[in-house]
């Protein structure tokens, strides 16, 4: 927490600092990220726009441009819009899948543009100058680490993975690594793409499937409002556990009222958006050059400290 509110003051503080330093030219930095198609990417959205407004009023000479796309291949068109007649210094993009934006991301590098990826990574990671994420492995691991704890080792598992991008991979590589060794029995694990209605689906199925299920895993707290919705209705009493990601404020709620079902969370910020652009304009016109890698912390979310991750104002 203390280390993400860091690199935000740094990254903030060398933009104000810098803001004589521009010169004629007006800077262009484009922001492209999914639709609010769900509660985290709602968070995204309005933090983005937040950045954009904040540094567009300070710079006359920069400007922030955000545009949402509600599919990848509306990305890719997006993307096409955004270059078109005229250049881009930069672009900020959280991908909405890896593999369809992998390229037409290049395409936008190979033009001279300085690439920040945010939280979804592309296939090919030469491609980004910046990139900026949660610990994805992090939060899978801690997730699971808690499991076995709470369950003594043992117990059928099912998972709810969400679309196929990097970051679910390194979710689900953090979890099933975890519980290597241990008696946890993972009966199912599909994609119910971090949507709520889609995960109440795939939570009945596998309700009428399975008669003994003692933990679930959503590897994304939307998901998660569902599958509690669909073991609401089905009355059953035999799952102990069902636990998210991401930190969504009504998940939080619950483990500051000590839920039973689901007592513990991780955080993944939203506001990460908001840093990777204020650290892309930094590195434009703050004479401070930025690469490489920036991962947040996923510490587990508990009662003690969950009051630290509320927000109640927030859009998630």
């Amino acid at each position: 927490m203390l280390k993400r509110k860091w690199v935000v003051a740094l990254a903030a503080s060398t933009v104000l600092l810098a803001g004589h330093a521009l010169g004629a030219d007006k800077k262009v930095v484009a922001v492209s990220i999914p639709a609010a198609d769900h509660g985290w990417t709602a968070g995204i959205v309005y933090h983005a726009q937040a950045a954009a407004k904040e540094i567009n009023a300070a710079f006359p000479d920069v400007e922030v441009v955000v545009k949402t796309s509600p599919s990848a291949t509306a990305q890719v068109s997006a993307l096409e819009d955004l270059s078109a007649g005229r250049k881009l210094d930069a672009l900020v993009i959280l991908p909405y899948t890896s593999e369809e934006l992998t390229t037409p991301v290049k395409a936008v590098k190979d033009a001279g543009t300085f690439i920040t990826v945010v939280d979804r990574g592309l296939n090919d990671p030469t491609i980004q100058d910046l990139y900026l994420a949660g610990d994805n492995i992090a939060v899978g691991r801690n997730t699971a680490k808690f499991m076995i704890d709470k369950l003594g080792g043992k117990g059928n598992l099912v998972v709810l993975r969400g679309i196929p991008t990097v970051i679910d991979d390194e979710r689900i590589q953090g979890f099933q690594d975890a519980i290597k060794g241990t008696d946890l029995k993972v009966l199912d694990i599909q994609y119910a793409n971090w949507n709520s209605d889609e995960a109440f689906k795939l939570m009945q199925d596998y309700l009428a499937k399975y008669p003994q299920i003692d933990a679930v895993w959503a590897n994304d707290d939307d998901m998660l409002l569902g599958v509690l919705e669909a073991v609401k209705e089905s009355g059953r009493k035999d799952i102990k556990l069902a636990l998210g990601g991401n930190g969504m404020k009504d998940i939080v709620k619950k483990v500051i009222d000590g839920d039973a079902m689901t007592p513990v969370e991780t955080p993944y910020p939203p506001a990460m958006i908001k840093t990777a652009i204020y650290m892309t304009v930094a590195n434009l016109v703050g004479q401070a050059p930025t690469r490489g890698n920036v991962k947040l912390d996923a510490p587990l979310i508990t009662q003690a400290n969950a009051k630290e991750y509320y927000f109640p104002d927030s859009p998630f």
